[in-house]
């Protein structure tokens, strides 16, 4: 009877240098470092804003939310009506909440990708997030954010190369292969 063999696919050569190799480590820092300002300038802005973060907390995400519910209509709407029922039916309903869960994540992401810390986790929950925006017919400068967002979760070994993840994954690992401070010989 014949065992089941596990086959590995090697990575290629370029994905291995742009991905993996530490000399390109300083190209995922300008690129990270100008994915985490964005945020932070974002979650800045809103952090100072009362009808954010204020005594109006939920104003202006509620304004937000039925800009994007008014773009349900027509042949080719910018938000599709399955995620408009989300909006309405749930986002709406907690918008205080959505308010600060808005603000305080962007600004984490942005101070998480500046740091280099937990990179590729900060990069897919600011991808997460233009999501949403993209999905809520908002353009902009999400497109972008997404794309580089997206680039930085696969390059997460190396992204965080020049910031604090040179240190804290080695120290906490990942889960997959835990680090110092959760195995026995670590401490």
């Amino acid at each position: 009877m014949q065992q089941n063999q596990v086959s590995q696919i090697p990575e290629p050569p370029l994905s291995r240098l742009l991905f993996a190799d530490t000399r390109v480590a300083w190209l995922w820092l300008i690129i990270r470092l100008y994915v985490g300002w964005q945020w932070l300038e974002a979650g800045w802005s809103k952090l100072g804003s009362p009808a954010w973060t204020g005594n109006q907390t939920g104003a202006a995400l509620q304004g937000f939310l039925n800009g994007a519910l008014a773009k349900t209509a027509g042949a080719h709407p910018d938000v599709q009506g399955w995620y408009a029922v989300f909006l309405k039916g749930f986002v709406m309903n907690h918008a205080a909440s959505f308010s600060y869960l808005v603000t305080y994540g962007e600004l984490l992401v942005g101070l998480a990708l500046i740091l280099g810390v937990f990179t590729g986790i900060a990069a897919f929950f600011g991808a997460f997030m233009n999501m949403n925006y993209l999905f809520a017919g908002t353009v902009s400068v999400n497109p972008l954010l997404f794309l580089l967002g997206l680039f930085l979760i696969l390059a997460w070994r190396i992204a965080g190369w020049y910031g604090l993840d040179r240190f804290v994954l080695p120290r906490f690992g990942t889960p997959w292969q835990p680090g110092r401070t959760f195995t026995k010989a670590g401490g």
